[in-house]
């Protein structure tokens, strides 16, 4: 039985836990032989949870803890320790690193580690097990030498490289000050030794290791490192074409320099994805927030990556930053629908624990959820109903825009005349929650009938042509029900055939061919 179990909820089972895996690879070889690693996902029954810890025994129990484990995070050592209060608990993590004694879960647990946890909870451990017991409760994580840092890699097992997300990092820290992020803390970036670092990952990759997402913020701030991190994987690219590797890397959205441009132009489709951050095209709001963004280059950036890359681009906005109206927000999607990434996140701001944007509180009357995720829930520009409409078009925008199955019918949702794009959307979105009532738990097949109902009723769209997108998208789903309009004992396929049929009656040949849609049979 181990001595000391290192635990965390993932948000699913697919997240391996890096953070976890640091942790364990830096403790001194003696304990990490007596240490297990346990680790669950959120929605899970406590009492399940409880139970599994309790089998082993241990005698000591860390916790990493972050936004979105907190809540039951909470619960968990709660009744851990009603049952067995003589296990103690320790706890660590963003989320437990500031303002950390006015939370519950500091109450329950016996210490904390704030900061970088990586070699002060060996230390702490060490006490615990071997004595002597330490007296403070809070335990500041103290500064790091990457160097001398054991990195984690090897801790991955196989299952999680067959099955799970694999996180790595080739850069901690961040130079930039954003308000709303924890990086804002950082002094700067500092890497890790780059041919140290690739040779971890090569004997990830002959492990059979195929997903690897990046955490470092700033991926493509130092273009030297950069390339020799896109060389490592579009080597093992082209020398195994059938059987490629994804990468994930977050991109600084106006620092794309020629040489990374050549590289990345090389890529093939499906192996390299871009998180890009612009989360605001309003200088203001830049301003009161701290970012500093050359937003023309960031846009010429995105133009690029669209024309001349097959990189998956995933670009973040985010609502409720002090003084960002709604129509500036609005005018901010449009501007982002426009420049045509593959995917649009629309997040709403939330308070991290200790990040400076709580300077704006007073001036802005930022008002936030108490309970986590801390959204913003009003502010000056803001109102309460405004902030829950744009979060259910943030909803929505994930199940239609984002998710890829509505590709043929979404150019018809948000052609802009004679408004907007997000205005177009943001009627789809208000009128759908008018309909339903919710934002979850609707079924692809009401949700398609929905759609193809907005787009002949209040979207204007002609029947013959909303028809004709719906049942080419619904096709592609692979469903195999029958949408509300479709004509009795007639087959998707049918359906196609009928509006393709309906929509080149009078069209010339030529633009028969273009507007043909072809259905397999189901």
């Amino acid at each position: 039985m181990p001595a000391l179990v290192l635990s965390t909820l993932n948000a699913r089972y697919a997240h391996a836990s890096l953070g976890l895996r640091y942790l364990f690879a830096n403790l001194d070889e003696d304990i990490r032989a007596d240490t297990k690693l346990v680790e669950s996902v959120i929605g899970s029954k406590t009492e399940v949870l409880v139970e599994q810890l309790l089998a082993l025994n241990p005698k000591v129990v860390g916790f990493g803890v972050y936004i979105w484990n907190v809540e039951e995070t909470t619960k968990l050592i709660a009744m851990l320790k009603a049952i067995a209060p003589q296990i103690k608990v320790i706890i660590g993590g963003p989320e437990v690193s500031f303002e950390t004694t006015e939370q519950r879960i500091f109450a329950l647990a016996d210490y904390v580690v704030t900061g970088q946890g990586d070699v002060t909870l060996n230390m702490l451990a060490r006490a615990l097990l071997h004595g002597p017991r330490p007296l403070m409760k809070v335990h500041v994580g103290g500064d790091l030498d990457l160097d001398d840092l054991k990195l984690p890699y090897e801790y991955y097992t196989d299952e999680d490289i067959a099955r799970r997300h694999l996180y790595v990092e080739a850069s901690r820290g961040c130079p930039f000050k954003c308000e709303f992020c924890l990086s804002a803390l950082d002094k700067t970036a500092e890497p890790f030794n780059t041919e140290r670092f690739l040779a971890e990952m090569a004997k990830l990759y002959d492990r059979g290791a195929r997903t690897f997402k990046f955490v470092d913020r700033t991926f493509n701030l130092n273009i030297k490192t950069s390339l020799a991190i896109l060389d490592f994987f579009l080597e093992r690219i082209n020398a195994k074409p059938d059987d490629p590797c994804f990468a994930h890397f977050e991109l600084v959205p106006d620092h794309l320099p020629e040489k990374l441009k050549d590289t990345i132009a090389k890529f093939p489709a499906g192996t390299l994805q871009f998180e890009i951050g612009i989360q605001t095209w309003n200088p203001t709001v830049q301003g009161h927030i701290s970012r500093k963004q050359n937003n023309d280059k960031a846009k010429d950036n995105i133009r690029w990556l669209h024309a001349h890359s097959q990189a998956h681009m995933h670009v973040d906005l985010i609502a409720g930053l002090p003084s960002e109206t709604f129509e500036s927000f609005g005018e901010g999607f449009d501007t982002l629908a426009r420049l045509g990434p593959h995917e649009i996140q629309v997040g709403v701001l939330k308070r991290l624990r200790g990040t400076p944007i709580i300077r704006h509180t007073d001036a802005f009357a930022m008002r936030y959820n108490p309970e986590p995720p801390y959204n913003i829930l009003s502010n000056t520009e803001l109102s309460f109903a405004d902030l829950q409409r744009i979060s259910r078009f943030a909803r929505f925008w994930d199940l239609i825009g984002n998710s890829g199955r509505f590709t043929n019918t979404l150019p018809l949702v948000l052609q802009e005349l004679p408004v907007s794009a997000f205005q177009r959307f943001l009627a789809l979105a208000d009128w759908l929650y008018a309909e339903t009532g919710a934002t979850h738990q609707i079924a692809l097949e009401r949700l398609f009938d929905l759609v193809y109902r907005w787009l002949v009723s209040d979207g204007g769209i002609d029947i013959e042509a909303a028809q004709q997108k719906i049942l080419a998208d619904y096709q592609k789903s692979g469903s195999k029900g029958r949408l509300s309009f479709m004509h009795r004992g007639l087959t998707v396929s049918d359906d196609l055939n009928a509006a393709n049929a309906k929509a080149n009656s009078n069209a010339t040949p030529a633009r028969q061919r273009r507007h043909l849609v072809t259905a397999p049979a189901l």
